[in-house]
């Protein structure tokens, strides 16, 4: 199955990108990686904390599968009004154990401690008697009733339960499943390219859970999207004023051998691709970004030396051009894939209108 059969995306437009992709054009073009989601939603009508409405959810990134062996990593961030829990540990050894899971703000905690028994159920606490899971977050209180707690530990398990490698579906799934992006329904979105090194292709895979931006600076292949589509805002109760208060997690994965200290470079370039959509990490706004590599398997070790690849710094320029490209496109297609969504109190975040996109697309002669 293609990935653009689970979900309408930017390429379905004929939206000039620049880049190969893989095969799925997705996180998963990366051997190994596997995502999956649990998503909550029920209840209607006004905010009752505790019972809903509830619109919620829970995405597990793992960079090699189930299997217990620990990648390469390194993480960055552009605003840091948001959370990516065990990070310092991530910057001090370099490693990532386990899944990378992302939720909303004040789910943060039970997605945690779920993933701690996980790895505990699963003896994949490598080395080690205790774990520090990375977990991440955006904002969906818009949406969902937030301070209900309505994420459990049934759903973090899930989320890692039912991932799995292939196509990926984008939208109001997992954690996207209550995030607004550019001031229209966001959520989770992923894209690839294929990197050609001397004789050797890698791949460069990103997801994103876009919760992020307004809508005059939003931007589609270079064309100014948010003043061509200017209506269609939300409707909210009470109604605030416009700020970009969301957030973005962008999580990076490669098979391109890279050490921990290089994939905290390839994390550093995520927000290239964020502003080309129009992002610029506003006060309010939580913009965290992790990269891990599936190359050098293997080894991690507490009593032994191992011996590890790495590629030198001289070549990783095309490695950081596909980290922006192929963060932008992921963005762009949890924005296509999303779908209109009415939550706590009748608040309404709209899909952005596929017509009008490609009217405007069209308008600036951005459609193949």
């Amino acid at each position: 199955m293609s990935a653009s059969r689970l979900n309408l995306r930017a390429r379905d437009f004929g939206v000039q990108y620049q880049g190969e992709t893989g095969s799925y054009n997705a996180i998963t073009d990366v051997e190994g990686v596997a995502v999956g989601h649990s998503t909550i939603i029920k209840g209607e009508g006004g905010l009752i904390v505790g019972k809903g409405p509830v619109r919620t959810g829970v995405t597990a990134v793992l960079p090699r599968g189930k299997t217990n062996d620990p990648v390469f990593a390194g993480w960055a961030c552009l605003n840091g009004n948001g959370e990516m829990t065990g990070t310092t540990w991530v910057d001090e050894s370099g490693f990532l154990s386990g899944p990378i899971m992302i939720t909303n703000t004040h789910s943060v905690g039970v997605v945690h401690d779920a993933v701690i028994e996980w790895m505990m159920r699963n003896r994949s606490l490598v080395g080690n008697p205790w774990s520090l899971p990375v977990v991440a977050e955006t904002y969906d209180g818009k949406l969902n009733d937030i301070n209900g707690f309505h994420v459990k530990r049934e759903h973090a398990f899930e989320a890692i339960e039912v991932s799995s490698p292939g196509p990926v579906v984008e939208g109001n799934v997992g954690g996207g499943t209550g995030m607004i992006c550019h001031q229209f329904k966001g959520g989770i979105g992923t894209s690839s390219r294929v990197v050609r090194i001397g004789t050797l292709d890698y791949i460069v895979g990103v997801l994103v859970q876009a919760n992020y931006g307004l809508r005059e600076q939003l931007t589609i292949a270079g064309v100014p999207v948010g003043r061509e589509i200017t209506d269609l805002m939300p409707e909210e109760q009470p109604t605030q004023p416009p700020r970009d208060q969301g957030s973005i997690i962008v999580v990076v994965a490669t098979d391109a051998p890279l050490l921990s200290h290089q994939l905290k470079r390839l994390a550093r370039r995520a927000p290239l691709g964020v502003s080309k959509v129009g992002g610029f990490g506003g006060n309010g706004s939580g913009d965290i970004f992790i990269a891990f590599s599936t190359a050098n398997p293997r080894v991690y070790s507490d009593v032994e030396i191992t011996d590890v690849r790495m590629l030198p710094n001289e070549l990783m320029s095309d490695l950081f051009l596909a980290t922006v490209q192929a963060t932008e496109e992921a963005i762009v297609n949890a924005l296509v894939a999303a779908k209109t969504m009415t939550g706590i109190n009748g608040n309404k975040v709209y899909a952005i209108p596929h017509d009008r996109l490609r009217a405007a697309l069209r308008k600036y002669n951005r459609l193949c």
